[in-house]
Protein backbone atom coordinates (compact mmCIF):
# COMPACT_ATOMS: atom_id res chain seq x y z
CA UNK A 1 0.00 0.00 0.00
CA UNK A 2 1.41 3.41 -0.77
CA UNK A 3 1.26 7.03 0.39
CA UNK A 4 1.73 9.13 -2.02
CA UNK A 5 2.65 12.68 -1.64
CA UNK A 6 1.38 15.23 -4.21
CA UNK A 7 2.17 18.75 -4.53
CA UNK A 8 0.37 21.57 -5.84
CA UNK A 9 -3.23 18.55 -5.51
CA UNK A 10 -5.52 21.54 -5.23
CA UNK A 11 -4.57 23.46 -8.27
CA UNK A 12 -6.13 22.18 -12.32
CA UNK A 13 -4.01 18.87 -12.94
CA UNK A 14 -3.15 17.86 -9.41
CA UNK A 15 -6.69 18.18 -7.98
CA UNK A 16 -7.67 15.68 -11.11
CA UNK A 17 -4.45 12.89 -9.99
CA UNK A 18 -5.55 13.10 -6.99
CA UNK A 19 -9.44 12.51 -7.54
CA UNK A 20 -7.86 9.00 -10.05
CA UNK A 21 -5.82 8.01 -6.84
CA UNK A 22 -8.07 8.00 -4.60
CA UNK A 23 -10.26 5.88 -7.08
CA UNK A 24 -7.58 2.79 -7.00
CA UNK A 25 -7.43 0.09 -4.72
CA UNK A 26 -3.46 0.20 -3.04
CA UNK A 27 -3.16 3.74 -2.37
CA UNK A 28 -3.19 3.82 1.35
CA UNK A 29 -2.86 7.35 2.08
CA UNK A 30 -2.61 10.84 -0.69
CA UNK A 31 -1.18 14.12 1.09
CA UNK A 32 -1.75 17.21 -1.05
CA UNK A 33 0.38 20.11 0.27
CA UNK A 34 -0.83 23.09 -1.60
CA UNK A 35 -0.05 26.97 -0.82
CA UNK A 36 -3.56 27.62 -1.85
CA UNK A 37 -2.24 30.76 -3.87
CA UNK A 38 -4.61 32.14 -6.88
CA UNK A 39 -4.55 29.21 -9.21
CA UNK A 40 -5.39 26.63 -5.76
CA UNK A 41 -8.58 26.22 -4.82
CA UNK A 42 -9.52 22.55 -2.67
CA UNK A 43 -13.22 22.78 -4.30
CA UNK A 44 -11.34 21.60 -7.13
CA UNK A 45 -11.12 18.11 -4.82
CA UNK A 46 -14.70 17.89 -4.74
CA UNK A 47 -15.82 14.92 -2.67
CA UNK A 48 -12.13 13.55 -2.54
CA UNK A 49 -11.76 16.09 0.11
CA UNK A 50 -13.60 14.16 2.44
CA UNK A 51 -12.13 10.74 2.07
CA UNK A 52 -10.59 9.26 5.09
CA UNK A 53 -7.34 8.94 2.96
CA UNK A 54 -6.78 11.77 2.18
CA UNK A 55 -4.99 14.57 4.08
CA UNK A 56 -4.69 18.58 3.14
CA UNK A 57 -1.83 20.87 4.38
CA UNK A 58 -2.21 24.43 3.49
CA UNK A 59 1.96 25.59 2.82
CA UNK A 60 4.41 26.35 0.46
CA UNK A 61 7.18 23.95 -1.08
CA UNK A 62 10.26 26.50 -0.05
CA UNK A 63 9.51 25.48 3.51
CA UNK A 64 12.29 23.34 4.16
CA UNK A 65 10.89 21.61 7.26
CA UNK A 66 7.21 21.30 6.42
CA UNK A 67 8.53 19.36 3.02
CA UNK A 68 11.14 17.46 5.15
CA UNK A 69 8.73 16.47 8.16
CA UNK A 70 5.85 15.03 4.56
CA UNK A 71 8.21 13.58 3.06
CA UNK A 72 9.79 11.49 6.03
CA UNK A 73 5.85 9.82 5.89
CA UNK A 74 5.27 8.99 2.59
CA UNK A 75 6.78 6.16 -0.79
CA UNK A 76 6.29 8.26 -3.31
CA UNK A 77 5.86 11.81 -4.40
CA UNK A 78 4.11 13.25 -7.44
CA UNK A 79 5.49 17.36 -8.00
CA UNK A 80 2.80 19.75 -9.85
CA UNK A 81 3.02 22.57 -7.52
CA UNK A 82 4.16 25.30 -10.05
CA UNK A 83 4.05 28.91 -11.32
CA UNK A 84 2.49 28.34 -14.58
CA UNK A 85 0.61 31.13 -16.38
CA UNK A 86 3.15 32.55 -19.60
CA UNK A 87 2.03 35.93 -19.30
CA UNK A 88 2.59 36.47 -15.96
CA UNK A 89 5.79 35.36 -16.53
CA UNK A 90 6.41 37.60 -18.98
CA UNK A 91 5.66 40.73 -16.46
CA UNK A 92 7.50 38.84 -13.45
CA UNK A 93 9.87 36.45 -13.96
CA UNK A 94 10.97 36.17 -10.32
CA UNK A 95 8.65 33.95 -9.02
CA UNK A 96 8.96 31.69 -11.79
CA UNK A 97 12.42 30.52 -10.60
CA UNK A 98 11.95 30.88 -6.96
CA UNK A 99 8.90 28.45 -7.29
CA UNK A 100 10.12 26.15 -10.35
CA UNK A 101 13.32 26.08 -9.28
CA UNK A 102 14.27 26.42 -5.66
CA UNK A 103 11.13 24.72 -4.46
CA UNK A 104 11.74 21.14 -6.84
CA UNK A 105 15.56 21.60 -5.44
CA UNK A 106 13.84 21.76 -2.12
CA UNK A 107 11.22 18.36 -2.75
CA UNK A 108 14.65 16.51 -4.20
CA UNK A 109 16.97 17.33 -1.54
CA UNK A 110 14.03 15.61 1.23
CA UNK A 111 13.21 12.81 -1.26
CA UNK A 112 16.81 11.52 -1.32
CA UNK A 113 17.41 12.23 2.58
CA UNK A 114 14.24 10.00 3.28
CA UNK A 115 14.51 7.07 0.27
CA UNK A 116 11.30 7.85 -1.52
CA UNK A 117 10.56 4.82 -3.96
CA UNK A 118 9.50 7.56 -6.83
CA UNK A 119 9.65 11.18 -7.55
CA UNK A 120 7.66 12.06 -10.40
CA UNK A 121 8.40 15.97 -11.34
CA UNK A 122 5.47 16.78 -13.91
CA UNK A 123 6.69 19.24 -16.45
CA UNK A 124 5.75 21.00 -19.87
CA UNK A 125 6.10 20.22 -23.86
CA UNK A 126 6.86 24.29 -23.82
CA UNK A 127 10.34 23.30 -22.91
CA UNK A 128 11.86 22.49 -26.12
CA UNK A 129 10.91 25.51 -27.42
CA UNK A 130 9.24 26.32 -31.06
CA UNK A 131 9.34 24.08 -33.74
CA UNK A 132 8.51 25.15 -37.52
CA UNK A 133 8.18 21.52 -38.12
CA UNK A 134 9.05 18.21 -37.02
CA UNK A 135 8.28 17.03 -33.82
CA UNK A 136 10.55 16.90 -30.44
CA UNK A 137 11.59 13.45 -28.37
CA UNK A 138 12.52 12.85 -25.11
CA UNK A 139 16.16 13.19 -26.44
CA UNK A 140 15.89 16.52 -28.01
CA UNK A 141 17.62 19.52 -25.92
CA UNK A 142 15.70 22.27 -24.35
CA UNK A 143 15.35 25.16 -25.65
CA UNK A 144 12.79 27.03 -23.82
CA UNK A 145 12.17 31.14 -25.18
CA UNK A 146 9.75 32.20 -22.09
CA UNK A 147 10.70 32.79 -18.46
CA UNK A 148 7.75 30.05 -17.53
CA UNK A 149 9.35 27.56 -19.73
CA UNK A 150 12.87 28.59 -18.86
CA UNK A 151 12.05 27.76 -15.50
CA UNK A 152 10.49 24.38 -15.97
CA UNK A 153 13.33 23.22 -17.85
CA UNK A 154 16.08 23.80 -15.10
CA UNK A 155 13.62 22.47 -12.77
CA UNK A 156 13.41 19.40 -14.84
CA UNK A 157 17.32 19.32 -14.73
CA UNK A 158 17.37 19.86 -11.21
CA UNK A 159 14.91 16.86 -10.17
CA UNK A 160 16.90 14.43 -13.19
CA UNK A 161 20.24 15.77 -11.11
CA UNK A 162 19.05 14.04 -8.03
CA UNK A 163 19.19 11.29 -9.88
CA UNK A 164 22.84 11.00 -11.07
CA UNK A 165 23.84 12.57 -8.12
CA UNK A 166 21.84 10.84 -5.18
CA UNK A 167 20.24 7.91 -6.95
CA UNK A 168 16.65 9.55 -6.17
CA UNK A 169 14.07 7.58 -8.26
CA UNK A 170 12.84 10.72 -10.71
CA UNK A 171 10.96 10.27 -13.68
CA UNK A 172 10.02 13.52 -15.38
CA UNK A 173 6.89 13.92 -17.56
CA UNK A 174 6.20 16.61 -20.54
CA UNK A 175 2.99 16.97 -21.35
CA UNK A 176 0.88 19.28 -23.95
CA UNK A 177 -1.95 22.07 -23.18
CA UNK A 178 -4.46 20.64 -20.99
CA UNK A 179 -8.24 21.34 -20.52
CA UNK A 180 -11.03 20.25 -19.13
CA UNK A 181 -13.42 21.12 -15.96
CA UNK A 182 -12.23 23.26 -13.34
CA UNK A 183 -9.39 24.98 -14.93
CA UNK A 184 -8.55 28.41 -13.31
CA UNK A 185 -9.54 31.38 -16.01
CA UNK A 186 -6.79 32.62 -16.65
CA UNK A 187 -5.89 30.15 -19.36
CA UNK A 188 -7.21 30.44 -23.37
CA UNK A 189 -10.29 27.88 -23.34
CA UNK A 190 -11.55 28.81 -20.19
CA UNK A 191 -11.02 32.42 -20.43
CA UNK A 192 -12.72 32.11 -23.65
CA UNK A 193 -15.51 30.00 -22.73
CA UNK A 194 -16.57 32.42 -20.07
CA UNK A 195 -16.35 35.71 -21.79
CA UNK A 196 -18.31 34.00 -24.43
CA UNK A 197 -20.94 33.10 -21.98
CA UNK A 198 -21.03 36.81 -20.88
CA UNK A 199 -21.95 37.88 -24.08
CA UNK A 200 -18.35 39.59 -24.73
CA UNK A 201 -15.70 39.62 -27.30
CA UNK A 202 -12.31 37.52 -27.41
CA UNK A 203 -9.15 38.26 -28.50
CA UNK A 204 -7.00 36.36 -30.49
CA UNK A 205 -3.01 37.14 -30.80
CA UNK A 206 -1.79 38.03 -34.34
CA UNK A 207 -4.37 35.69 -36.93
CA UNK A 208 -4.46 33.15 -34.61
CA UNK A 209 -1.34 30.89 -36.10
CA UNK A 210 -0.24 29.45 -32.90
CA UNK A 211 -0.41 25.66 -33.37
CA UNK A 212 -0.57 23.82 -29.78
CA UNK A 213 -1.34 20.30 -29.05
CA UNK A 214 -4.88 19.79 -26.55
CA UNK A 215 -4.62 16.81 -24.21
CA UNK A 216 -7.71 16.43 -21.84
CA UNK A 217 -6.52 16.28 -18.47
CA UNK A 218 -7.77 13.06 -17.65
CA UNK A 219 -5.38 11.73 -20.52
CA UNK A 220 -2.08 13.61 -19.02
CA UNK A 221 -2.95 11.96 -15.36
CA UNK A 222 -2.92 8.73 -16.81
CA UNK A 223 0.10 8.67 -18.09
CA UNK A 224 1.29 10.10 -14.83
CA UNK A 225 0.10 7.42 -12.72
CA UNK A 226 1.75 5.20 -15.60
CA UNK A 227 5.17 6.47 -14.85
CA UNK A 228 4.38 6.46 -11.05
CA UNK A 229 4.04 3.20 -11.11
CA UNK A 230 6.13 2.27 -13.92
CA UNK A 231 8.45 4.70 -15.11
CA UNK A 232 12.05 4.13 -15.31
CA UNK A 233 13.83 5.72 -13.08
CA UNK A 234 16.05 8.52 -14.80
CA UNK A 235 14.06 8.73 -17.46
CA UNK A 236 11.46 11.81 -19.33
CA UNK A 237 8.65 10.48 -20.68
CA UNK A 238 6.28 12.55 -23.02
CA UNK A 239 3.00 12.54 -22.92
CA UNK A 240 0.68 13.12 -25.88
CA UNK A 241 -2.14 12.29 -27.85
CA UNK A 242 -4.59 15.47 -28.05
CA UNK A 243 -4.96 17.05 -30.89
CA UNK A 244 -3.26 19.66 -32.62
CA UNK A 245 -5.17 23.31 -33.53
CA UNK A 246 -4.05 26.74 -34.79
CA UNK A 247 -5.71 29.21 -32.14
CA UNK A 248 -7.98 30.12 -34.89
CA UNK A 249 -9.39 26.38 -35.38
CA UNK A 250 -9.90 25.73 -31.60
CA UNK A 251 -11.70 29.40 -31.41
CA UNK A 252 -13.93 28.45 -34.14
CA UNK A 253 -14.88 25.43 -31.96
CA UNK A 254 -15.30 27.27 -28.57
CA UNK A 255 -17.59 29.83 -30.37
CA UNK A 256 -19.96 27.32 -31.99
CA UNK A 257 -20.04 25.57 -28.47
CA UNK A 258 -20.99 28.78 -26.84
CA UNK A 259 -23.79 30.14 -29.55
CA UNK A 260 -21.33 32.65 -30.85
CA UNK A 261 -19.91 33.34 -34.36
CA UNK A 262 -16.73 35.49 -35.29
CA UNK A 263 -18.46 39.12 -34.50
CA UNK A 264 -17.10 37.96 -30.67
CA UNK A 265 -13.47 37.97 -32.12
CA UNK A 266 -10.99 40.76 -31.69
CA UNK A 267 -7.77 40.49 -33.56
CA UNK A 268 -4.57 42.01 -31.62
CA UNK A 269 -0.84 42.04 -31.85
CA UNK A 270 1.02 39.19 -31.37
CA UNK A 271 2.95 39.34 -27.86
CA UNK A 272 6.58 39.32 -27.51
CA UNK A 273 7.82 36.20 -28.00
CA UNK A 274 4.86 34.04 -28.39
CA UNK A 275 6.26 30.48 -30.05
CA UNK A 276 4.33 29.69 -32.72
CA UNK A 277 4.47 25.91 -32.33
CA UNK A 278 5.01 22.83 -29.93
CA UNK A 279 5.15 19.24 -31.02
CA UNK A 280 6.65 16.16 -29.57
CA UNK A 281 6.88 12.89 -30.16
CA UNK A 282 5.20 10.53 -27.40
CA UNK A 283 5.73 7.38 -28.57
CA UNK A 284 7.81 6.26 -25.62
CA UNK A 285 5.25 6.05 -22.70
CA UNK A 286 2.72 4.52 -25.08
CA UNK A 287 5.17 1.76 -26.54
CA UNK A 288 6.48 1.20 -22.89
CA UNK A 289 4.20 1.63 -20.75
CA UNK A 290 0.85 1.20 -22.37
CA UNK A 291 -0.47 4.84 -22.60
CA UNK A 292 -3.40 5.25 -24.52
CA UNK A 293 -5.57 8.57 -24.67
CA UNK A 294 -9.43 8.11 -24.72
CA UNK A 295 -10.89 11.45 -24.87
CA UNK A 296 -11.78 12.56 -27.84
CA UNK A 297 -11.58 16.66 -28.56
CA UNK A 298 -15.16 18.20 -29.51
CA UNK A 299 -17.00 15.91 -27.13
CA UNK A 300 -14.88 16.97 -24.01
CA UNK A 301 -14.65 20.79 -25.00
CA UNK A 302 -18.40 20.50 -24.92
CA UNK A 303 -18.66 18.87 -21.53
CA UNK A 304 -15.80 21.55 -20.63
CA UNK A 305 -17.97 24.46 -21.70
CA UNK A 306 -21.03 22.95 -20.13
CA UNK A 307 -19.00 22.79 -17.08
CA UNK A 308 -18.82 26.18 -16.72
CA UNK A 309 -21.78 27.29 -17.91
CA UNK A 310 -23.48 25.07 -14.83
CA UNK A 311 -21.14 26.49 -12.80
CA UNK A 312 -20.72 30.49 -12.88
CA UNK A 313 -19.92 30.86 -8.77
CA UNK A 314 -16.29 29.44 -9.80
CA UNK A 315 -15.37 31.75 -12.31
CA UNK A 316 -17.80 34.60 -11.83
CA UNK A 317 -16.21 36.48 -9.16
CA UNK A 318 -12.83 36.54 -11.24
CA UNK A 319 -14.36 38.23 -14.86
CA UNK A 320 -11.52 40.73 -13.97
CA UNK A 321 -8.37 39.03 -13.28
CA UNK A 322 -5.72 40.98 -12.35
CA UNK A 323 -2.57 40.78 -14.01
CA UNK A 324 0.81 40.87 -12.13
CA UNK A 325 2.83 43.94 -12.15
CA UNK A 326 6.76 44.30 -11.21
CA UNK A 327 6.14 45.92 -8.26
CA UNK A 328 3.41 43.56 -7.32
CA UNK A 329 4.48 39.88 -8.66
CA UNK A 330 2.32 36.84 -8.41
CA UNK A 331 2.58 34.73 -5.49
CA UNK A 332 3.86 31.03 -6.29
CA UNK A 333 1.06 29.00 -7.56
CA UNK A 334 -0.05 25.70 -7.29
CA UNK A 335 -1.15 24.81 -11.03
CA UNK A 336 1.04 23.31 -14.01
CA UNK A 337 0.32 23.13 -17.16
CA UNK A 338 -3.21 24.51 -19.54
Amino acid sequence: MEAVLVTGGAGFIGSHFVKRLLRADDIAKVTVLDALTYAGNVENLGEAFFDPRLTFVAGNILDTALVDTLISEHTLVVHFAAESHVDRSLLAGGPFVQTNVLGTQVLADAASRHGIQKFVHVSTDEVYGPLAEGSATEEDLLRPTVPYAASKAASDLVALSSFRTHGLPVCVTRSSNNYGPAQYPEKLIPRFVTRLIRGEKVTLHGRGQHVRNWLHVDDNCQGIELVMRAGVPGEVYNIGGGRDLTNHQLTGLLLGMCGADWDSVTYIPDRQANDIRYSMVWAKIADRLGYRPTHELEEELARTADWYRRHPERWAPLVRIPQPSAASPASPAVAVGG
